[in-house]
């Protein structure tokens, strides 16, 4: 069973790997291993790349799987002519951020380079290389500045949503070889940034199991009003619909009876996989993690307001609010098959008060 220190060390190394839409090869490869590493998982891969790691062994219960996207925002190399190479840009990031914005390539020989041209209609440009080309289907992200230790929290290139992924694993890991947690399982998603696509692909192809209950996480910006270090947040739904409100309901019950810290929000900021499962039949509700720094946007607040220096800057979680993710995941598990109890604290109201009607 993984300890805290294990979980922050799995969660590091996840969001420190190269990733873009399409091309999550090396986080497909960690968690290949790391599920390879466990007799008593199976990892099966659907037809378009997205893994569902299960426990062996017979469940009481229908599957409750936490869903989280193996892929972050990020350039991919589409052409190269010279030393300038074309890119598509995979994610939504402001288009501030790019003018002469210092790349650097994390797959193939390339080292680096600065941002030539970009268009944010299309999401596509060049880069003019410094040293060796890049090859077509090369990853680069942001040049960062070192990263600045902060107290409880945790600063790395690419937490939405490795810090997800790494949330589920942990998760699961803790799950393992306890019978009444063993419909308790993990998704992992291709391609969430330009779309949901890997989500849609799931949904579409029958491959998520029948009757499972989705939990789908993410790292979202935080506010004013979901501060990073106030805890995990029970996610209400997203800016485009609200999530199943029996599932979040059970969880926010269970929450608050555990003491588990955590915040229960809308986070309206943008859309999520919740609303994609949903828009299918799946039963799905939201958990998150306020993130700073959101897709790697530096001083985002202030560059809306026109007022900022829009500047790439790795993203930021509290380490207290991943670990409160964990426990809230298998909380959930175990919460999801309770009957609610808000009908009878309504008949009792009702009982206790219907007298004023007549």
């Amino acid at each position: 069973m993984a300890s805290r220190s294990t979980s922050e060390k799995w969660l590091v190394e996840l969001a420190s790997l190269p990733t873009a839409s399409g091309v999550e090869d090396q986080v497909i490869g960690w968690v290949r291993s790391w599920a390879g590493r466990r007799s008593d998982l199976e990892l099966v891969s659907d037809s378009g790349g997205n893994l569902l790691i299960t426990q062996k062994g017979k469940k009481r219960r229908p599957y409750v799987l936490a869903v989280a996207h193996m892929d972050h925002p990020a350039f991919v190399v589409t052409d190269v002519a010279g030393n300038e190479a074309s890119f598509e840009f995979r994610g939504g990031v402001r288009a501030d951020y790019f003018p002469g914005a210092h790349i650097g390539f994390m797959t193939g020989r390339a080292k680096g380079g600065r941002v030539a041209t970009y268009s944010a209609e299309t999401r596509t440009g060049t880069i003019q290389v410094s040293g060796s080309a890049p090859s077509a289907g090369d990853i680069a992200r942001w040049r960062f500045a070192p990263r600045r230790p902060t107290a409880g929290r945790v600063q790395a290139p690419a937490f939405d949503d490795l810090a997800g992924c790494a949330a589920a694993m942990s998760a699961l890991d803790r799950a393992r070889g306890n019978a009444d947690l063993r419909h308790f399982g993990v998704l992992l998603t291709r391609a969430e940034e330009v779309g949901f696509i890997g989500a849609l692909h799931a949904a579409k192809s029958g491959s998520i199991p029948s009757g499972a209950r989705l939990l789908s996480i993410e790292a979202s910006r935080a506010s004013a009003d979901a501060p990073i270090g106030a805890g995990p947040v029970i996610r209400v739904g997203d800016a485009a619909t609200v999530f199943d409100h029996g599932l979040t309901n059970l969880i926010s019950r269970a929450a608050g009876r555990s003491g588990i810290g955590h915040q229960r929000k809308l986070m309206a900021g943008g859309s999520c996989e919740a609303t994609a499962f949903g828009a299918y039949g799946y039963r799905t509700t939201g958990l998150c993690l306020p993130l700073g720094n959101y897709h790697n946007m530096g001083n985002l607040d202030d560059v809306e307001r026109g007022t900022g220096d829009a500047r790439a800057m790795l993203e930021e979680i509290a380490l207290s609010d991943f670990h409160g993710l964990v426990d809230l995941l298998l909380l959930a598990a175990s919460a999801l098959d309770e009957a609610s109890d808000l009908p009878k604290r309504l008949d009792a109201l009702y009982e206790e008060a219907r007298h004023l009607l007549t």
